[in-house]
């Protein structure tokens, strides 16, 4: 993440379209924010975005849009019905599929969250010596949920889902700095250590994403994760709603360090 990227924002939002993009978007479109997405119907947006506030460290709002537009203002040309690498559907809190696009089923009433996404301070981390094997490996990051209840908002409730990153111990306390300046995705870890204070019972089990290994001498690393709303939806049981597939994120023409406090 910190080279060359592999495509332009522009890029990359083209080759999902296109269908030619499908896979995780870590370490592409360098330097750029990355985001999240939860879609649900006007009926629910005021709860969900009431969520959002309530839980602003797995869900920092970047932008919503109005309820049938479809090109952010963060990301102008896009649509978010294509341009991402895989959607999932959720129905009556069951995921339903997971689609390439989401143009058939695109509905008038339909509000778009973008969310931050941990991939903006992964950047920094690299920047700041700090290794992340889940990009070294060209793997997603493991994502788990927890016993943590988030504040439920209306019709929306469910657990904190988290994402782990493994860290020597001596780079904790650096990793926890460096996170604290980006509270617009996630900001500072919300754990470090023991998985059980969570309710993970198996690190190499995750929820969402793929397991990585932890090598003598580092620390499981804990941040708040931009896949809760997917849990919520499970949780709550709300009739419909559309989000990314993890890890495939919609890329945007936001710069991560503008989200650096």
């Amino acid at each position: 993440m910190t080279g060359k990227p592999s495509y332009s924002t522009h890029e990359m939002r083209a080759q999902c379209r296109a269908g030619s993009f499908t896979g995780a978007t870590a370490g592409h479109a360098g330097g750029m924010v990355q985001a999240n997405l939860m879609i649900v119907p006007r009926d629910a947006a005021a709860d969900f975005q009431s969520f959002c506030e309530r839980n602003p460290k797995p869900c920092p709002l970047i932008e919503v849009l109005d309820a049938g537009t479809v090109e952010p203002k963060c990301a102008p040309g896009a649509d978010i019905r294509t341009d991402l690498p895989g959607y999932r559907v959720f129905r009556n809190g069951n995921l339903s599929e997971e689609v390439p696009a989401i143009r058939g089923i695109w509905r008038e009433d339909l509000v778009s969250f973008l969310i931050g996404c941990s991939f903006s301070f992964e950047e920094a981390l690299l920047a700041g010596g700090i290794p992340l094997r889940h990009i070294a490996l060209g793997r997603n990051v493991a994502m788990y949920r927890t016993n943590i209840a988030c504040k439920p908002a209306g019709c929306f409730h469910g657990p904190l889902v988290v994402s782990m990153r493994p860290l020597k111990a001596n780079l904790v306390d650096r990793a926890v700095e460096i996170c604290t300046r980006f509270a617009r995705v996630h900001g500072a870890p919300v754990h470090a250590g023991s998985p059980d204070a969570l309710g993970i019972r198996n690190l190499q089990r995750p929820d969402y994403g793929d397991a990585v290994p932890i090598e003598t001498g580092e620390v499981p690393v804990f941040w708040a994760c931009g896949v809760t709303p997917q849990a919520a939806a499970v949780a709550s049981g709300i009739p419909f709603c559309i989000t990314h597939a993890p890890g495939k994120m919609f890329v945007t023409d936001l710069r991560n360090e503008d989200l650096a406090g």
